[in-house]
């Protein structure tokens, strides 16, 4: 028999960035949980800043009936001259049973000891108890509470719960909060419980209390808002989606209201106001042809017809943080970017001061200004990697520590520094991830490297190094960005030849280790076959800029129809060659060919090789073309003959196309 069940725990205020992170485990682990059970059916979940909520409208009412077998000793260890023994005792006590209900069965080869209980399904009202204890025990938010005198922890207190079967209460205890027939609903709406007699009650009464219960309706009510707004306005609202995700997750009736602050505020960098509005108020900034104007958005959990004091209390809020911001950047604008401090600020132990740092950024910047040959002056580059740092010593950036480098281009704007030189102390971070724009010049590009670089030698220099999943550095990331750099800009850049020589600064590293760490990335940082990248690496290649070329030459050639077919007989290939020595000079002598197979082979090579190739896909087409000579040889040509000068000359001409080929990639290791 099927029945509704709801389920449903109120809490106070739920923080929204820990619930909106197990969020997606939520489902997940209920879903688990009834499985082991033996109870998983179809279920909704719907979550409000107050209160989290299970609604299955088919819920099983009993468990069906199962089979459970249990396998023990070996019969000649379970018995010794016809006596049980203590395996055969326990055995029995573990089945709740006396011996002569045993049995036995084959098993392993072994007769060993069996029993199978019929177990009669339970209802599921009995479970439930255990079942939603078991849920909420296994929800990970972080940081937990106690509250009362319990000794469990919860994200937070636990105030109300309402357990309901085809509309019957299950009673339940948690924290020492029992369930009744009652829930809560908007605060201003009504404060103390209501009662509610069914699961449409139950519903209904939330909707007229002033909760909308369905995240998604709730997503919705603030989009329309949001449209309203920007036609009525003018302006266009600037939606950061996790931002909006949050507002979503703390409000039960959302409204979305406009705002505005003085406009002596907009003298200020537009992200220190998006920066304030955003971390401290949760309030959406607005634009007009693409510039910031002095309004914003806030999502209100009012209930109420007249918002307007609604919006006065959230401009006063504002008005004073800003006010500090704008007392922040005048004070550093009278101060200007100095540098002066730093030395007395710790990089990390062993790694000097922040100074230090400095100093060793501008010896690998210069080395990458020589190497990629930059056209741009070098005095840039070097005021720029000197006055990157110095924002660290303003008090904005002390206020608000995520726009570290940012103002630091605008305050070197502000004293005349450069624009190149302002751009690059600016994108000195990027990219920061994934998604992440890219520095927008060349200058910026290689303060950008120098800075990863550093930090990168710097920390594997005493030891710092990535393991697992922890990487408190970053320095995964910092790879991952050097990638792209390169990538973008067609740098050269060799992870064996230059890293040794930008590491003679530093104290001794593991340069095995560093390499792998490298490379490791580069498997994981290319969306392609990791065969393809693997064949890659295996050709010897460590410039990142090759790297990425052959990788996406291979890959093209790899998605082809026929690849198949071809890498079967190059897969031949390397099989002939793999007991050669490929380092030596391997001769071919074309006066020792026997066979005409042999001799249009070495023909159509010799045409191949002196090709000029505009990239590695077309060579290695070219290479790969040698498919039906090289079909013609092996089925014309005993390479294992007698005679050892012609054996050798036929391994050779063989060896000298792999040889060709795995300047490219080894095409052995690619799987398909």
């Amino acid at each position: 028999m099927l029945k509704t069940l709801l389920i449903e725990i109120g809490v106070e205020e739920l923080p929204a960035v820990p619930l909106l992170k197990e969020l997606k485990n939520i489902e997940i682990k209920y879903a688990k949980i009834l499985e082991e059970y033996a109870l998983l059916g179809d279920f909704e979940f719907y979550y409000t800043p107050r209160r989290l909520v299970i609604w299955h409208r088919e819920f099983k009412t009993i468990q069906e009936d199962s089979v459970e077998e249990f396998f023990g000793a070996p019969l000649h260890v379970a018995y010794k001259d016809g006596e049980p023994t203590a395996a055969a005792n326990g055995f029995a006590k573990k089945c709740g049973v006396c011996l002569k209900e045993l049995s036995s069965i084959k098993r392993g080869g072994k007769e060993v000891l069996y029993y199978k209980k019929n177990v009669k399904g339970q209802a599921s009202v009995d479970l439930l108890p255990v079942i939603i204890e078991k849920w909420i025990s296994s929800l990970e938010f972080g940081k937990t509470m106690r509250w009362g005198s319990s000794s469990e922890s919860f994200i937070r207190p636990i105030r109300w719960i309402n357990v309901m079967m085809n509309d019957a209460l299950v009673p339940f205890s948690l924290f020492d909060v029992h369930s009744a027939k009652s829930t809560f609903v908007h605060r201003i709406a009504k404060f103390g419980a209501l009662e509610v007699g069914s699961a449409k009650e139950y519903f209904s009464v939330l909707r007229e209390g002033g909760v909308i219960l369905f995240p998604q309706e709730r997503a919705e009510k603030i989009k329309s808002d949001f449209t309203k707004i920007e036609s009525e306005s003018g302006f266009t609202i600037e939606v950061d989606e996790e931002l909006f995700e949050e507002v979503v997750a703390i409000t039960e009736n959302p409204t979305a209201l406009l705002g505005s602050f003085d406009e002596i505020f907009l003298r200020l960098p537009p992200e220190v106001i998006i920066t304030s509005m955003k971390e401290h108020q949760r309030y959406f900034p607005l634009f007009k042809h693409g510039k910031l104007v002095n309004k914003f958005v806030v999502v209100s959990n009012a209930l109420t017809d007249d918002f307007s004091e609604v919006v006065k209390g959230n401009e006063v809020v504002l008005r004073p943080r800003l006010a500090d911001a704008l007392f922040f950047w005048d004070n550093d604008l009278k101060r200007g970017l100095s540098t002066e401090g730093l030395e007395k600020i710790t990089f990390f132990k062993g790694l000097g001061s922040v100074t230090d740092k400095i100093v060793r950024e501008g010896v690998i910047a210069n080395r990458l200004f020589d190497l990629f040959g930059l056209s741009c002056k070098r005095e840039q580059l070097i005021r720029a990697i000197d006055l990157a740092k110095a924002d660290l010593m303003s008090e904005m950036v002390y206020e608000f520590t995520e726009l570290q480098g940012l103002m630091g281009g605008y305050y070197a704007l502000e004293q005349g520094e450069d624009r190149e030189v302002a751009t690059a102390i600016s994108e000195q971070y990027l990219p920061d991830g994934e998604e992440s724009a890219l520095p927008s010049t060349p200058l910026s590009a290689v303060v950008a490297m120098s800075i990863k670089l550093d930090t990168l030698l710097a920390l594997f220099s005493v030891n710092q190094i990535p393991t697992g999943s922890r990487d408190p550095f970053a320095l995964r990331r910092a790879v991952n960005g050097i990638v792209r750099i390169i990538n973008e800009y067609g740098f050269h850049f060799n992870i064996t030849t230059t890293i040794k020589e930008l590491a003679a600064n530093y104290a001794e590293i593991d340069f095995e280790k560093l390499e792998n760490f490298i490379l490791e990335r580069i498997k994981r940082y290319y969306s392609v076959n990791p065969s393809i990248v693997t064949a890659v690496l295996a050709s010897g290649e460590r410039d990142l800029l090759d790297i990425a070329k052959k990788i996406n030459a291979l890959n093209s050639l790899v998605n082809s129809d026929d690849f198949t077919e071809v890498s079967a007989t190059f897969n031949r290939v390397a099989n002939i060659v793999r007991d050669l020595e490929l380092d030596t000079l391997l001769r071919v002598d074309p006066m020792k060919f026997e066979e005409d197979a042999e001799k249009i082979l070495f023909e159509r090579f010799s045409k191949v090789q002196d090709r000029d190739y505009s990239s590695y896909e077309e060579e290695l087409d070219a290479l790969l073309g040698l498919k039906p000579e090289l079909d013609s040889f092996f089925e014309n040509v005993m390479v294992n003959v007698e005679n050892e000068s012609v054996k050798n000359n036929r391994k050779a001409l063989i060896a000298n196309i792999y040889k060709s080929i795995l300047k490219i990639a080894d095409i052995k290791e690619v799987s398909v």
